[in-house]
């Protein structure tokens, strides 16, 4: 799409700072300014978040020029991560301030066109200041979104938005936090169109509306399948049916540069000391290589630990760790320090997955199996994070079932596979709560009331007899032995409407949003009271005063535990113990599973020269990886008599030194599924023999841990669950 559709103004300023529009930004212009829904499906580093902004900022200098520029939110942009929001409204003053000077330069003085940050670390003075003068562009996250939409003061400045971006999208589907920003979307289109109901009322020379519902443009890397995500982005319509949404699909894969790093120790089930100082060596020599890397590592106590034994390695202040459970002001400083080139290296989870500005990155370390291919080509897409860079990548298999894993994972990113997200149809605790800041709003007709639940895509098959027995149940309210307690709504049964009680509005407001509420310890610095992160319940009522734990590459000695509060003070350098912080973690996806039991055929089913010389050509694995890999799987295959696989399943009893019998199913189908067999397994086997066991799960394997007076044959447990009534059987179980 040629650049002329824009203002002269926003087009000199884009011509002015790049050479030319990439795929992404010209496919996705053309449909965005043609005001259709838009799902922009490119790699990491092709200017999606400018695709998806320059039309309606193009809109907002055209309002500014005419006049016609009020203090009204027009565009909203939502992200999963608050970081990522402070980024992009940093990163977007750029271009603002480029388009005032090309205003200038075509003799024109431009209002300025403001934008704000809205979301749980935004101050109350920031808060307040957001509603007294609304930015032209809001800034926010599911949660704070529902809240504005409940407040009275938020519902007034959303009223005029005419485009909603909904970045890293693939993040929300599937999970109660997309369900809960699905309805929140559909009641911001509600307001909308109420608004431009009332203006036409108060207007009535004006013949038309001048405004639909808003635009909805969806932004991600990782995206699968297409159409189920185009789905949950836009809703459907009266006949259950997707609203239209174009898809621009800029090239979901790219040129990546792969490898799967292995100890020179011989791997086996657990790490040892020695292939851990290989893993170092390794990491040090790839960081001293380029000029800032990334690690990511699956858990918050590894990534203290691998942070700490790095900078023992290569100095204080060349690498520093990064996750959730630090304070926000020093997760900001490592960012920063990255950036200006003053860290090497950052060890980090979830945390910088997505897209945050951290400079320029030319390398990421996977340490051990991602569990999922997205989440492996986020993250290596985080380094040559350019237009026309090229990721690089190394993935770390600390373990014989990792290597299989990790070799399984590359070959599905260099076929272009994602995961397809799990999707939850109709959560009734996310309805609920929906419901009573809905109706705390105003005063709704039941039908129009379900009407707007089922048009967001999550409930669309909601049946009309769950609905009613959720708002009889907030219209009733809980019996307990006090008498009924509980009751947000007024139901009026006759004219079936629905209104919230009182209390109703502040109930949703401090009730709101999908993610769990943690009982972690502050961790308090004396005598200066800043907050230098969180601690796990458990860790800190373990510790004591004088305890020494290693929290942002700092050691901290404790001074005293108080009621949900931890006072620490800087320890200087003496050695620490590392923290845990308790959690399931990530299950292996559906696709790489299936990945994995594929790999495990072919690598058993052809002889140890083909094996290895598939994993080193399709798999990234050198020579010496390879060979540990396509023996491990051919010692297994030997050992149990075939590999199991999605189509084999293998079943294996041996007695433990006390006797017990310990059996184990082996099963890829990651730990999901393996989770809810072994809860489900477990009650049978506690009602055949009347008997309490213990039974975990793993990723490739359910083990049950049985009695020495439990006999029964071995082929006996594919029998145990039958389809028809194993959701029962679970349902009890949990």
């Amino acid at each position: 799409m040629s650049l002329d559709v824009f203002h002269p103004i926003v087009a000199g300023w884009f011509r002015e700072r790049f050479p030319a529009p990439t795929e992404a930004q010209a496919r996705g212009w053309a449909e965005i300014a043609s005001g259709r829904d838009t799902l922009i499906m490119a790699p990491t580093g092709s200017g999606k978040t400018l695709a998806a902004f320059l039309a309606g900022l193009d809109a907002l200098v055209r309002r500014a020029i005419d006049g016609s520029l009020d203090e009204r939110v027009r565009i909203l942009y939502v992200s999963p991560l608050k970081a990522l929001g402070a980024d992009v409204e940093r990163n977007l003053q750029a271009p603002l301030r480029g388009i005032e000077e090309s205003a200038i330069k075509h003799g024109r003085l431009l209002p300025p066109i403001r934008t704000a940050l809205r979301t749980g670390d935004t101050s109350q003075s920031e808060r307040a200041k957001i509603l007294r003068r609304p930015p032209h562009v809001l800034i926010t996250t599911p949660e704070s979104l529902y809240l504005l939409l409940t407040s009275v003061g938020g519902r007034a400045i959303l009223d005029g938005i005419e485009t909603v971006i909904v970045d890293e999208i693939h993040a929300l589907v599937g999970n109660k936090r997309g369900a809960h920003l699905a309805l929140s979307l559909e009641r911001l289109d509600a307001l909308v169109m109420q608004s431009h109901q009332k203006m036409m009322q108060a207007h009535q020379d004006v013949m038309q509306a001048h405004q639909k519902r808003p635009v909805r443009i969806g932004l991600s890397a990782t995206v699968e399948p297409p159409s189920e995500v185009a789905r949950f982005l836009t809703g459907v319509d009266a006949d259950a049916q997707p609203r239209p949404c174009r898809l621009v699909d800029a090239g979901r894969t790219q040129k990546l540069d792969l490898a799967v790093e292995v100890p020179k120790e011989t791997l086996a089930a657990v790490a040892s000391r020695t292939a851990w100082g290989d893993v170092y060596e390794r990491l040090q020599a790839l960081i001293n290589e380029h000029k800032t890397s990334l690690v990511f590592v699956p858990s918050r106590r590894m990534c203290e630990r691998v942070a700490h034994d790095l900078e023992e390695r290569m100095g204080e202040g060349v690498v520093a760790a990064h996750h959730g459970a630090l304070a926000k002001r020093t997760r900001q400083s490592v960012e920063k320090r990255l950036q200006t080139g003053a860290l090497r290296a950052v060890v980090a989870t979830a945390s910088l997955e997505l897209g945050i500005d951290i400079g320029d990155v030319e390398l990421v370390c996977q340490m051990g199996s991602p569990r999922s291919i997205a989440v492996l080509r986020q993250r290596i897409g985080r380094a040559g994070h350019a237009v026309g860079g090229t990721p690089k990548g190394r993935i770390f298999a600390l373990t014989r079932d990792e290597l299989v894993e990790c070799a399984a994972a590359v070959r599905a990113m260099r076929a272009g596979m994602i995961d397809r997200p799990v999707m939850r149809d109709a959560p009734l605790d996310i309805l609920a709560q929906q419901l009573v800041a809905t109706c705390a709003a105003g005063d709704w007709n039941e039908d129009e009331l379900f009407a707007l639940v089922r048009r967001s895509a999550p409930y669309a098959a909601l049946e009309r007899r769950e609905f009613d027995q959720v708002l009889a149940m907030l219209g009733d309210g809980i019996a307990t032995r006090r008498g009924r307690a509980g009751a947000h709504l007024h139901l009026d049964r006759v004219n079936h409407r629905a209104r919230g009680r009182r209390g109703a509005r502040l109930a949703a407001l401090t009730s709101g949003g999908a993610i769990p509420d943690k009982a972690d310890y502050q961790v308090i610095e004396d005598p200066s009271e800043a907050v230098v992160g969180t601690l796990d319940e458990d860790f800190a009522i373990e510790s004591m005063a004088g305890d020494i734990f290693l929290l942002g590459s700092t050691s901290w000695r404790i001074r005293r535990v108080e009621n949900g509060r931890v006072r620490v003070e800087n320890a200087h350098g003496l050695p620490p113990s590392i923290p845990f912080w308790n959690g399931e973690g990530l299950a292996r996806s559906e696709e790489l599973s299936n990945e994995v039991g594929r790999l495990r055929r072919e690598l058993a089913d052809r002889d140890r020269d083909s094996a290895i010389r598939l994993l080193v050509e399709d798999c990234a694995l050198e020579r010496a990886g390879a060979e540990q890999a396509a023996d491990y799987v051919h010692e297994a295959a030997r050992a149990l008599g075939a590999v199991p696989t999605q189509e084999l399943v293998v079943a294996e009893r041996f007695f433990d030194d006390s006797g017990g019998m310990q059996l184990i199913v082996h099963a890829p189908f990651g730990a999901r599924v393996n989770r809810a067999w072994g809860l489900a397994l477990r009650k049978k086997f506690c009602r055949t023999f009347d008997f309490e066991l213990q039974a975990a799960a793993t990723d490739d394997a359910v083990l049950l841990s049985l009695g020495p007076q439990h006999s029964f044959p071995l082929d006996a447990i594919f029998g145990f669950l039958q389809p028809a009534t194993v959701e029962e059987t679970l349902i009890q179980a949990v």
